[in-house]
């Protein structure tokens, strides 16, 4: 029997660290995680994921009878290139954390990342709900808020491969302080820990008007992206946006109909990310996959 070719799939949020195995198919066939001990050291936070990377190693290897071929990385930003180094604004401990070597010290594989929007995006676009849409973003409401945007088929990266921080895009000018630096930002106002802040409660036990709050801020992060670069869909994902569920989305959606009024950008709909909580793992699987493809692409005559 062939042994499956495996990607070993690492997704680097604010909350946890989660580790998977995902084949060609884009199926997920084992999943680990842990949470992110935000008193822990830098490299004890390390250590947390490496035990969970060498564990899913270990089962690629006794339970599927195979070796990953590649490791695809989505991680919280910003990153560098290929995740060579990852500051996630909610790991205050991983500041240039250079992720992509260590990476490669334990597994021996080649390693390829990208930001964690940019990999749902992918994932999305793959076997999601944009699967056969070239025009899109992809984003996700969580510990943090991030996206990316597909154009003509193509994800964009940007200047430094940090391209569609839609948690970046000023909703309320003068609202709350950013992590970033600045104020009034999506992720100031919609991400877990900033309905926490603003309003006692913790994402998940959510009041009916926290629920069409975020909702409507993230509609309006959402045309404003909409009307920028032509698009008519945006995929959702994370575990505010998926936990808020229908509330969330209608009240998204009436946003983005009161403010996509320019004709091309009129109708543009915004859906539940198809993946669920399975997407972010797909999503580094993708990013893996795809550069693998590159190099071995690059490689032949």
């Amino acid at each position: 029997m062939t042994a499956p070719e495996l990607t070993l799939a690492i997704d680097i949020g604010g909350t946890k660290f989660a580790v998977g195995l995902v084949n060609r198919a884009g199926e997920l066939v084992e999943r680990d995680q842990v949470r992110v001990n935000h008193g822990a050291t830098s490299d004890e936070l390390w250590e947390d994921l490496a035990g969970i990377v060498e564990a899913t190693m270990e089962r690629a290897r006794h339970h599927h009878g195979a070796v990953p071929s590649v490791v695809g990385v989505g991680s919280a930003g910003p990153i560098t290139p290929n995740v060579e180094s990852i500051s996630p604004l909610n790991i205050l401990q991983w500041r240039g954390f250079p992720l992509r070597d260590r990476l490669v010290a334990v597994t021996g594989l080649p390693v390829f990342g990208e930001g964690d929007g940019k990999a749902l995006a992918l994932a999305e676009g793959w076997v999601g709900a944009a699967k056969g849409v070239d025009n899109f973003l992809a984003m996700v409401v969580s510990t943090g808020v991030g996206g990316g945007i597909v154009l003509n088929g193509q994800l964009l990266d940007g200047a430094t491969g940090n391209a569609g921080h839609i948690g970046h895009v000023v909703v309320e000018p003068n609202g709350r302080r950013c992590l970033c630096g600045g104020r009034g930002c999506l992720e100031a106002e919609a991400s877990g820990p900033a309905i926490e802040a603003i309003t006692g409660r913790p994402p998940t036990q959510p009041t009916y008007e926290i629920m069409v709050r975020t909702g409507r801020l993230v509609g309006r992060a959402v045309a404003s992206v909409c009307n920028l670069l032509d698009l008519r869909l945006a995929c959702v994902g994370g575990s505010v946006a998926l936990g808020f569920g229908a509330t969330f989305f209608n009240a998204a959606q009436k946003a983005l109909d009161e403010l996509c009024g320019i004709e091309f950008a009129r109708n543009a709909r915004i859906v539940p990310a198809r993946l669920g909580e399975v997407g972010p793992l797909v999503g580094a699987a993708a990013v893996g996959w795809r550069g693998l493809n590159r190099m071995v692409n690059t490689a032949t005559p």
